[in-house]
């Protein structure tokens, strides 16, 4: 039985406006009707295969599980990470979790934003790798080149990278200059590292003990020290703050001498990018990539992707462009510039912009909400909650709020009174008193609120009770 370990905490800024941090690339759609975590998580699930180990942050807890119900597929552990500290201290989180109850099971370790479009293939590639993890070995899944990449780390092989067979591993190779890639390259015995990782949680914990002794304790205490909360492993800040932000390569694979890699072939991407994105758009015979209501007329080589359904993206005579407009923010860029999204990212976190890492519409456990229009004294929202959902009882200092029901039925409460609101119907919410609203029905209910006061932040929300056990705060 093989047990995947999801690796669920980045926020894929290379990727913006349509990726950001309170809803990053892994939860989006970006080239299917499923996310890119949910085609990661059913691409390792079925036979042989354990239910998933999530590793994310608190943010995100609810969004990994209603994502892995809707693909059908039963959540495991969730462990949540304090605060994000890199790809090693998350590994050896799970390795030490699932070794409390089997050492010897096997962990394969994905990232949950990459594309593997022949699923079979990697279930097939994964298979060719068991009996050397269950030897003792830490088996990497690398990806048999198509290009010069200086964007990628690589692994250089002892012999040929031929597939179906397990090759010891010579050393890892940092991202490369062109000259050395297109080297590489014409080799024939090195693959792009994908950062996919089989082994028993065993070795994962005896690799740390020889190689970085150093996590060991801190993180054994933060696991040791857990809190279950609505069934998600909660991590001990504490103990998490003294541990060490590095990537399991820095602090494991570089340094172990017990590898072996298994080469694929059968396409792979890391999304890192818009370019990578237009690429497995399949674009047309232009080269143009096109997505949502976007037309292009007379151009070539070019992304125009209209993230919403209220816009209509037109390129005329672009060559070269990679265009994203969502219903706050449009990125226009060369496609030579691709990896620099990030720096426009620092940038507008710099001057304060919300679209830096919010989107219009936020998500919560018992929904979504989208603000529609926001001025200094007002702002009117839509707010779907669905069905058997419930928000916290909470009250605000410094607003008051109308609500109408346009679709479903809400039960309301308002300090000590109950009702139910029918659509067309509308309630007041006076400022200071204790309220909250509920979907009793089989549907998604749909009101829109108008907040009227003097602050109309996220954060003005004191929490009496609360379905999700949430705290205080915007997101609790």
């Amino acid at each position: 039985m093989l047990h995947p370990v999801l690796l669920c905490g980045g926020s894929g800024t290379r990727l913006w406006p349509l990726s950001r941090k309170s809803f990053p690339k892994q939860f989006v759609r970006l080239l299917s009707e499923e996310s890119l975590f949910q085609s990661s998580a059913l691409r390792l699930s079925g036979d042989g295969f354990a239910r998933p180990l999530v590793i994310t942050g608190s943010d995100y807890r609810f969004i990994v599980t209603e994502q892995l119900q809707d693909a059908g597929i039963d959540p495991g552990p969730v462990l949540i990470e304090p605060d994000a500290r890199n790809t090693a201290p998350a590994i050896l989180a799970a390795a030490i979790h699932l070794a409390r109850t089997d050492p010897d099971a096997l962990m394969l370790v994905a990232p949950s934003d990459h594309v593997i479009p022949d699923a079979q293939a990697f279930r097939s590639a994964v298979q060719t790798g068991v009996a050397a993890a269950e030897e003792g070995m830490i088996v990497t899944f690398g990806i048999r080149p198509t290009r010069a990449e200086t964007g990628y780390g690589w692994l250089e092989l002892v012999g040929p990278a031929t597939e179906g067979t397990t090759i010891a591993l010579k050393r890892f190779v940092e991202k490369p200059p062109r000259d050395l890639a297109e080297t590489m390259l014409a080799a024939g015995n090195f693959l792009w590292n994908a950062g996919i990782f089989l082994c028993s949680a065993r070795t994962m914990l005896d690799a740390f003990a020889r190689h970085a002794p150093d996590f060991l304790a801190p993180v054994t205490a933060a696991v040791d020290a857990a809190r279950v909360d609505l069934g998600f492993i909660r991590l001990d800040p504490a103990a998490w703050s003294a541990v060490e932000s590095l990537s399991i390569d820095y602090a494991v694979m570089e340094r172990a001498d017990n590898l072996v890699a298994v080469p694929f072939g059968a396409g792979w991407s890391d999304l890192g990018g818009w370019d990578a994105v237009s690429a497995e758009m399949r674009p047309d015979g232009q080269g143009n990539a096109l997505g949502g209501n976007a037309t292009a007329i007379d151009c070539h080589g070019t992304l125009l992707r209209a993230e919403d359904s209220g816009v209509e993206l037109v390129g005329i005579g672009l060559s070269d462009i990679l265009a994203v407009a969502t219903a706050d923010a449009v990125l226009v860029a060369h496609r030579s510039r691709a990896q620099d999204v990030k720096k426009a990212v620092d940038l507008l976190k710099a001057k304060g912009a919300k679209q830096a890492e919010c989107f219009p519409r936020d998500h919560r456990p018992w929904g979504w909400f989208e603000t529609l229009a926001l001025s200094d004294r007002f702002q009117v929202k839509r707010i779907v909650v669905k069905p058997g959902a419930a928000l916290s009882l909470q009250s605000h200092l410094h607003r008051s709020e109308h609500w109408i029901v346009v679709n479903g039925t809400a039960r309301v409460t308002v300090d000590d009174s109950v009702r139910l609101i029918g659509e067309n119907e509308s309630i007041y919410i006076p400022l200071g008193a204790k309220h909250r609203m509920e979907n009793p029905g089989k549907v998604p209910m749909v009101l829109i609120e108008v907040q009227t006061g003097s602050y109309l932040g996220e954060d003005d929300i004191i929490r009496y009770e609360d379905i999700y056990s949430r705290g205080q705060g915007a997101k609790g």
